[in-house]
């Protein structure tokens, strides 16, 4: 339904305009990057490019991909360890993320903390959480060297941003009665925290967590092969890049996609535990 919008000009005339305010920006927005997108086109370089051999070629890659998957250079076993690992650098990150992020997001929620010093905190978050996870990973083996902990550290760095965020916005929506309850008992800051804030934001910072480890798994596994963290994204660039086994790659592929998919299985069913009432 369109809406109807009578403004009156400084002559004394009415002026009549109709139409949805977000309709048309929405109409706008899809132009201008419809527009984008083929001056996109008009950049690539064309050069050399033989499009019914390229769509053959990519065609024939991904049914053997995909439909033939198949281990060459590692066994099952090492697959699965190596699995293992990705997902222990995405659980150590997270972890130690979601410790850091808690302590922080107490002193960023403008009901727990002086405002000036959650504006500090939040401008802080605010800027590490503006640089992509991947560029921290770079920064760290930049400094580091290249391994695990590099991956671990900018994983580890855009967590504790990205859980300052969601941990401090879940304590802001503690109804202000019960930590006034709680005040009123006599009990101090830190009685507040644990009496009054823990209790009704547990599920929410539960929740946040682990779908924070569920975007840490994805980027351990390209950070395998970009900073030389090992597990299984290493094995898949080495597949592709090296072997260009195309069967390896899509065992890989598949191996990944099964724990994908049991993570989000399990984030389902913690959902259903623990908040019912928005699950369904």
């Amino acid at each position: 339904m369109e809406a109807t919008y009578i403004k009156r000009k400084k002559d004394g005339r009415i002026h009549i305009k109709s139409g949805n305010k977000g309709d048309r920006v929405l109409r706008s927005t899809l132009g201008v990057l419809t527009l984008l997108t083929f001056v996109a086109f008009l950049f690539f370089n064309y050069a050399g490019l033989e499009l019914g051999s390229a769509i053959t070629e990519t065609a024939y890659n991904l049914k053997v991909m995909f439909l033939e998957p198949a281990l060459s250079h590692f066994s099952l076993g090492e697959a699965i360890y190596q699995v293992g690992v990705t997902l222990s650098l995405a659980f150590l990150a997270t972890v130690i993320g979601a410790i850091i992020a808690f302590f922080l997001s107490l002193m960023a929620a403008t009901n727990l903390a002086p405002l000036g010093l959650a504006r500090i905190v939040r401008v802080f978050v605010a800027f590490i959480r503006a640089v992509p996870t991947v560029l921290w990973v770079l920064i760290f083996a930049i400094a580091a060297g290249l391994g695990s902990e590099a991956a671990v550290l900018g994983m580890l760095f855009h967590s504790i941003a990205y859980l300052v965020k969601a941990f401090s916005e879940a304590f802001e929506e503690v109804d202000k009665g019960i930590l006034e309850a709680v005040r009123s008992t006599g009990g101090n800051w830190w009685h507040v925290v644990k009496s009054g804030v823990l209790p009704s934001t547990f599920t929410y910072l539960l929740s946040w967590v682990f779908l924070r480890f569920e975007i840490n798994f994805g980027v351990a596994v390209a950070m395998g092969a970009a900073a030389g963290a090992g597990g299984i994204g290493f094995d898949l660039f080495m597949a592709s890049s090296f072997y260009f086994d195309m069967r390896e790659v899509g065992f890989i592929t598949y191996a990944i996609l099964v724990v994908a998919i049991l993570l989000e299985v399990v984030s389902t069913r913690l959902k259903k535990r623990f908040f019912p009432a928005t699950s369904d």
